[in-house]
């Protein structure tokens, strides 16, 4: 081949792969999975929820597909959503209800969750040493339903969170 064919063919090369390396696509981050957020939630919750997708989307996971977000409470109650301990996040899906108890510590603790019926009855507990969090925890007739939080460094010692509510779904 003549040496000007040669030169010509690498500056070919070169300008293809100059245009290619341009125009090829590049690898682009996967974003979270957008978790829906119920529409009756309040205000508090849907600011956790823009501040934090990836914890929303992850207790979401953990409950299945088809849940919205009912609720996120930052615990302990009062604490600013990104000094948090643990969150409490309450998902819905028709008559179904899911509670997660997220660690935000970073250490495996003791947590307890237990969500119960609207009434009090038909309790379900989860509870154990977690890195990462208690639940889920699922209920039917979740409207209204009472939950219990609590987490600790272990199951003897005093609950750094005791969180109580007559309810972590809305009542409608």
């Amino acid at each position: 081949m003549p040496k000007s064919i040669g030169v010509k063919c690498a500056a070919l090369a070169a300008s293809v792969l100059a245009t290619v390396g341009v125009t090829a696509p590049q690898a682009v981050a996967v974003e979270e999975p957008a978790v829906r957020i119920a529409a009756n939630a309040d205000a508090a919750t849907r600011a956790l929820a823009q501040a934090d997708p990836g914890s929303v989307a992850a207790a979401a996971n953990v409950c299945g597909s088809g849940y919205e977000l009912q609720r996120g409470i930052p615990l302990p109650k009062g604490t600013d959503p990104r000094e948090r301990l643990a969150t409490l996040f309450s998902y819905g899906n028709g008559g179904k209800g899911c509670v997660i108890l997220d660690n935000n510590v970073g250490n495996t603790e003791y947590m307890y969750l237990k969500v119960c019926k609207m009434g009090g009855g038909g309790c379900d507990t989860d509870a154990g040493n977690f890195s990462q969090y208690a639940g889920p925890v699922r209920v039917s007739s979740f409207v209204c339903a009472p939950v219990t939080a609590k987490m600790a460094r272990t199951s003897g010692s005093t609950f750094y969170i005791n969180y109580k509510s007559d309810y972590v779904f809305p009542c409608n």
